[in-house]
């Protein structure tokens, strides 16, 4: 099969260093084994998407002598992609609907007799207010918040799961537990109210899509990693090789967001900074 790497932006900000440095190590990697490299981008969030955010992403990638296969894939383009996967995991009975707010949780989790807040990959694990004893029997709703009954999800799953994560030359098999992804993650979101769908989802079925076989992004989705080998397995879907790098941090240790305009590829183009710039200050 032939290697393929992806990237796949937001289009809510400018693309910082951070996002300069996993595109250029996807498209190197894709490079170096002649294979193929995508560009997604990820717009589910239509509420916080720009045409000039999206606009500005094609600018700076280019710029960076970056080259991607057309057309680009949009996630607000594929709602039906991502109703028919959860119309397939609500006929197996895995998603319950969800009425609590996230001050709700909240509340739920910081009760005395709940001990100290517990947090996952999606911040405090939900406390199972609104889950279930038996499967819903009624038509999937389409205005509600949609969560994996996390324990029934991993009954129907043969264990042991896992993942090949690459790096600096070498790969290893990252085993993935029931117990931990019950104890450790909980039951996540796969549909909210306002988008229909959820990362966790749609990242899924996208990579499956777009046929990638080596997904290249920061440290700090490492443990939503597993959440995701979950799902392509309850979907019946590839799991691809993961390289999760170093995380790109300013002169105080944090990470760069979108909100560091200081960092933004847009604002140091203008300032006269050269490509061999930036990935000098990236470390590549």
């Amino acid at each position: 099969m032939t290697l393929a790497t992806r990237f796949a932006p937001s289009p809510t900000g400018p693309l910082h260093l951070g996002h300069a440095y996993s595109a250029l190590l996807a498209y190197g990697l894709a490079q170096a084994a002649n294979g193929r490299f995508l560009l997604r981008i990820e717009d589910i969030d239509l509420s916080r998407a720009r045409p000039e955010w999206e606009a500005q992403i094609y600018s700076d990638l280019a710029w960076l002598g970056i080259e991607w296969e057309l057309p680009v894939m949009r996630q607000s383009k594929r709602q039906p992609a991502y109703d028919a996967a959860l119309d397939k995991l609500w006929q197996r009975g895995v998603l319950y609907p969800c009425y609590c707010s996230r001050a709700d949780i909240a509340a739920a989790t910081a009760a005395p007799q709940e001990g100290a807040p517990m947090l996952g990959p999606d911040g405090l694990i939900y406390p199972g207010t609104c889950r279930t004893d038996h499967p819903p029997t009624t038509v999937r709703p389409r205005d509600l918040p949609l969560r994996l009954n996390m324990a029934w999800a991993c009954a129907q799953l043969d264990w042991p799961l896992g993942f090949t994560e690459e790096g600096s030359g070498t790969a290893q098999y990252v085993p993935i537990t029931a117990d931990e992804m019950q104890r450790g993650v909980g039951d996540i979101v796969l549909a909210r109210r306002d988008m229909g769908t959820s990362y966790h989802l749609s990242v899924v079925l996208d990579d499956a899509a777009q046929h990638i076989t080596h997904v290249v992004r920061g440290r700090d989705l490492l443990e939503a990693t597993a959440i995701h080998v979950v799902v392509q397995a309850l979907l019946d879907l590839p799991t691809p090789v993961y390289h999760h790098h170093r995380l790109i941090r300013d002169e105080t240790g944090k990470r760069l967001a979108k909100r560091d305009n200081a960092r933004a590829i847009a604002l140091m183009r203008s300032e006269g900074h050269s490509v061999k710039d930036i990935q000098s200050i990236i470390g590549l």
